[in-house]
């Protein structure tokens, strides 16, 4: 994953460990002193985010130890790999398209970020400028040329 990536895991694992853990223990605090627990439903929606939060703290725990982070900014190169940013124009409509590379948990299509993975990025690995690139997507068959490619950005 990139710099950025691991830096907004670590991010998201500090609020969880320290804010969000605080919150649910208050809540859970303050459901208890209404009474009866057995039919508490604000204590039972407290535990249940307290499970949910610490299922999330031991998935980032374990994503954080497993990254194997890379500097985009030390990449260069003209073929497209990991980590490039990449200009694409659809053959159909010449609609420009900018994406970069990343790893699965910083993916976010919406931003530009696509996973390594997607079938798009497996279609990208390897070519350069003026390349010619298909991809099959879930609403059909996509044409793209390959406008630019850089790293660093």
């Amino acid at each position: 994953m990139t710099v950025r990536g691991y830096a907004a895991l670590e991010q998201e694992l500090k609020h969880r460990q320290q804010v969000e853990r605080q919150r649910i223990i208050q809540a859970i605090s303050e459901a208890r002193a209404l009474g009866d627990l057995s039919e508490n439903a604000e204590y039972h929606a407290a535990k249940e985010a307290q499970s949910h939060n610490e299922g999330r703290v031991m998935e980032l725990e374990s994503m954080i130890a497993r990254a194997e982070v890379i500097d985009v900014t030390k990449l260069s190169g003209t073929k497209i790999k990991f980590g490039a940013t990449v200009k694409l124009v659809d053959e159909d409509t010449e609609e420009e398209k900018t994406y970069q590379l990343v790893g699965e948990p910083e993916a976010d299509v919406r931003s530009g970020l696509v996973s390594i993975t997607s079938p798009i990025a497996r279609a990208l690995i390897g070519k350069g400028v003026g390349d010619t690139v298909e991809v099959t997507t879930p609403g059909g068959g996509k044409s793209y040329e390959v406008v630019a490619v850089q790293y660093g950005a």
